[in-house]
């Protein structure tokens, strides 16, 4: 773990300093925290970074249908995250109780039955999108370069599902290992190497939405060797020594693992694949408002991407030190862990919304030509809506992501769905029928995260998901509580 200060992670003491002062939190699980939130937020900033900076190298290069079409593409590359977020979910449960307990045998094997799982769901999935690019972006809109710009960069794109799905596993291993720092640079390294592809690709070959999606894929090999050879041979140059191993020699497919991993992951899995599923309609309703608000509409996504990386910290950070608790059947600290690292994150989400929401309209100009004057207009009224929207993430996602590490996964699932499929699509489509016009598409960006965010912390409060972790735990021994 580097020890160097940095700008993030003093901000994330700060905020904590001030919440511990005023009796809020505990000053060393703030720092506990810090240490493994910070890398991630980075890996979150790189990798949203290279997405927007995908989106405004097209958009230059090829026009505002570029970005609709890789737009329209997003939903089913996002299968990438749908799969390896949602198995990666078992695999951070399982290896951080087993670190913690010291049960190295049984972590081994979390990570080879995590693999198995992997590969097996993602590559059908790979062979669809290649085969039926132009029939799946068709679905979502009759714009005719749209569909094409969208197909082609899908058809590309689609190869990269079970090499990013991978990525995610690797480092929800080494973060359930109490290692952030790895992954953050293994992956950031990745982000660094797609969008110089992308600008060799796009600009220097002529390549356009292609070769943004060859870039993309060519970045996540690299990365998927990268923890590959990490994991198998303990240490990796730059890095170091990494905290787990797992030989390639080992069973891959072992009953007990996998059934736990499976009933861990499948409504967490459900959970990502609600939000998936739920941007296919309403991308649809979108696009029903006209080539200007889709356009805004991906721009904003886009910047929201950027907002909410405070939660890929903040999330993992709950899943390994609540899990790391559970392992040692520290209830107690468990519980303290959830809720106080909730507070620091909605903190902190509460800072990056003022910030993005003071300069809206310079951040939204990056994305567009200054002559689409309408465009950009929607876009940063859009843009204030995120900002509100997703302080509330902050809270949902902490609190989803400790009540994974105890492998209660299903009330995140049931939030999720809610949120889109009960208030953001429907309110989103009311927008497109109805006299509340684009304000449907407002209050769906708002209900999708305030309905996650008020059951999931409900949930939390319960204290249930304490029976159901010790299901999953090595060992049982006396529970402190």
């Amino acid at each position: 773990m580097a020890t160097v200060p940095n700008p993030l992670k003093l901000l994330i003491l700060k905020l904590g300093a001030i919440l511990s002062r005023a009796g809020l939190v505990d000053r060393d699980r703030v720092r506990h925290t810090a240490d493994l939130a910070w890398p991630r937020i980075v890996t979150g900033l790189s990798r949203m970074s290279k997405s927007a900076i995908d989106i405004a190298m097209v958009g230059t290069a090829v026009g505002p249908a570029a970005i609709a079409g890789v737009g329209f593409a997003g939903p089913y590359w996002g299968f990438t995250f749908t799969i390896g977020g949602g198995l990666a979910t078992g695999t951070i449960a399982l290896v951080s109780q087993r670190y913690s307990a010291d049960a190295l045998d049984q972590l081994a094997q979390a990570i080879r039955s995590s693999v198995l799982l992997v590969l097996v769901v993602s590559l059908p999935i790979t062979i669809v999108l290649w085969l039926f690019s132009t029939e799946l972006i068709s679905v979502l809109t009759d714009n005719p370069r749209s569909i094409e710009l969208g197909a082609a960069y899908l058809r590309v794109v689609a190869f990269g599902v079970p090499f990013g799905a991978l990525n995610l596993v690797g480092g929800r291993v080494l973060i359930g290992a109490d290692d952030a720092w790895s992954p953050m640079v293994l992956r950031a390294s990745g982000a660094v190497v797609n969008i110089g592809l992308n600008a060799v690709l796009i600009f220097g070959l002529g390549m356009g939405v292609v070769g943004a999606a060859l870039g993309t894929v060519l970045s996540n090999v690299v990365v998927t060797t990268a923890f590959a050879i990490g994991l198998v041979g303990g240490r990796l140059p730059w890095i170091g020594r990494l905290p787990v191993t797992a030989s390639v020699r080992g069973p891959y497919v072992h009953p007990a693992t996998l059934r736990d991993l499976i009933t861990i992951s499948l409504p967490a899995t459900a959970r990502r694949g609600a939000w998936t599923a739920a941007r296919f309609p309403l991308l649809a309703f979108v696009a029903l408002f006209g080539p200007n608000v889709t356009t805004a509409y991906v721009v904003s996504r886009r910047i929201w991407g950027l907002l909410n990386t405070p939660g890929w910290g903040f999330g993992l950070a709950a899943s390994s030190l609540v899990g790391q608790s559970l392992g040692e059947n520290d209830e107690r600290t468990a519980e303290a862990y959830g809720h106080e690292i909730a507070l620091v994150s909605v903190v902190t989400y509460l800072t990056g919304a003022v910030i993005v929401g003071v300069f809206a309209d310079p951040i939204v100009r990056l994305f567009l030509d200054s002559t689409a004057t309408e465009t950009i207009s929607i876009a940063v009224d859009l843009v204030y809506v995120v900002c509100l929207s997703v302080i509330a993430r902050g809270i949902g996602g902490t609190y989803a992501g400790a009540l994974d590490a105890a492998g209660d996964t299903r009330w995140p699932f049931y939030s999720r769905v809610l949120g889109m499929f009960g208030l953001a699509i429907p309110l989103t489509y009311l927008g497109t029928v109805t006299p509340l016009g684009i304000y449907g598409l407002y209050l769906g960006y708002l209900g999708q995260t305030l309905a996650p965010a008020l059951i999931n912390y409900y949930r939390f409060t319960t204290s249930k998901w304490k029976v159901i972790s010790r299901g999953y735990r090595p060992e049982s021994v006396g529970v402190s509580d």
